[in-house]
């Protein structure tokens, strides 16, 4: 199995579709499978830039669009859906070509997931009410060590880690030293991180937003706020929704959605470099863009 993995708007989708072609020259048939959070979902084609069909250049691609906004698709739902596609691509005689950014979903399928029983409703009510602060000021009473980690601001994570340690009596790490699941040690990996020049991929960043915008972007959150999905959902924290709903509510002009856009992308294309470049194994292979040597590269495949 391949694995292409690289901050947004990096090119790895297209590196992905390069490869599958050379595959298919050299008597290989690919599948290429989304890693992406944000691609995930039917309602962000444009906002998540999920590739077209004429970008596909007739390579089969799996888990783009599968999931309705209206329902969560987690890390452990991703990697069980992403787990059969690779063994029905394996099946089929074909290589699997994992693509995307997500760490966590990554992670998550090489590696296996903590088995964390189902959270009490009532205690995960109850922790989504507190303010940032009085949540954080009680992860830190109630497992310091994953408080100490995590950035006094990041609510999201902030209040995963305490509901799990008020429901189940044990912290997440306790839970995640028992990971089950994981596809690493059963299959042949051909990993290759794309890590751009900084400034290029800023301006990449920036451009790709500013397309968006002006190619239906503001159609696809009009779209998504007259579903009225509840806001805690992914689909509506996804990069662009806030800014654009803004614009929408008349909170900030259009070049004011644009800017924060722009910035928001930056902010998380930084934030997966420097995860890519930290967290994945070193000996996994780290590249610019322009060095790629797909035949050379990815020699196991061919």
């Amino acid at each position: 199995m391949a694995l292409i993995a690289g901050p947004t708007a990096s090119g790895k989708s297209d590196l992905a579709v390069r490869l599958a072609l050379t595959l298919r020259e050299a008597g290989r048939e690919a599948v290429v499978i989304n890693a992406d959070s944000a691609q995930v979902y039917a309602d962000l084609a444009i906002l998540s830039a999920r590739p077209t069909l004429a970008e596909m250049q007739g390579i089969d691609h799996r888990l783009f669009g599968t999931w309705d906004g209206a329902q969560a698709c987690s890390a452990a739902d991703w990697a069980l859906t992403a787990v059969r596609e690779i063994d029905a691509a394996h099946a089929a005689g074909k290589v699997p070509i994992l693509v995307g950014g997500t760490g966590l979903y990554i992670r998550t399928l090489l590696d296996g997931i903590a088995p964390i029983p189902e959270i009490d409703p009532h205690i995960r009510e109850h922790v989504r009410t507190l303010e940032a602060a009085d949540a954080y000021a009680a992860l830190q009473a109630e497992d310091p060590e994953r408080a100490a980690t995590l950035n006094p601001a990041d609510s999201q994570r902030i209040a995963r880690a305490l509901e799990v340690v008020r429901s189940t009596g044990k912290t997440l790490a306790q839970w995640q030293e028992r990971r089950e699941g994981g596809i690493a040690e059963h299959i042949a990996l051909a990993p290759l991180v794309l890590l751009p020049e900084r400034e290029w991929l800023y301006e990449r960043c920036d451009r790709r937003f500013a397309l968006m915008m002006e190619n239906g972007a503001i159609r696809e959150v009009t779209t998504l706020l007259a579903r009225q999905i509840p806001p805690d959902l992914p689909v509506m924290r996804a990069i662009g929704v806030a800014e654009i709903a803004a614009m929408l509510r008349t909170e900030c002009s259009r070049e004011e959605a644009l800017e924060r856009g722009q910035q928001a992308t930056r902010n998380y294309a930084k934030r997966q470099f420097t995860w890519l470049r930290h967290q994945p194994p070193q000996d996994w292979l780290r590249l610019t863009p322009e060095r790629i040597n797909i035949p050379a590269h990815f020699e196991i495949l061919f």
